[in-house]
């Protein structure tokens, strides 16, 4: 059973802004930490930003530093990565992760973490 499900991808002009949507389908262990990976065309997936269950910590990797947003409502089991000042490169498929048990293995890598989502695509037009 899908346990993540992603939404708000799409496609934006240069400079535009999306609001990516991760919702939890009540399934998931709890507390847990929520992250967001994405994976452009021909490259790994790599580390986008990370929250805590309660929001109170957030971590976020040097190319969106300051254009993106992580947040969540634990009322509504949904994590949002809210993304402005949108690049072309920024183009890719954006997958939300959870993570109920931290260990040893850094959140950037995808290995740290236990459940994903499908994937919502986002295009960025020059």
């Amino acid at each position: 059973q899908v346990r993540l499900a992603e939404s708000g991808g799409g496609l934006v002009q240069a400079g535009g802004s999306l609001r990516l949507s991760c919702v939890d389908s009540g399934r998931v262990v709890r507390p847990y930490t929520t992250g967001w990976f994405r994976r452009a065309p021909g490259k790994e997936r790599e580390f986008v930003a990370a929250i805590n269950w309660s929001g109170t910590d957030t971590d976020y990797a040097n190319s969106v530093r300051g254009r993106f947003t992580i947040s969540r409502d634990n009322a509504k089991n949904t994590v949002y990565l809210q993304m402005n000042s949108l690049q072309p490169e920024d183009t890719a498929v954006y997958y939300c992760a959870a993570i109920a048990q931290l260990g040893s293995i850094p959140l950037e890598s995808a290995d740290a973490w236990d459940l994903w989502g499908q994937g919502t695509q986002v295009t960025v037009s020059s």
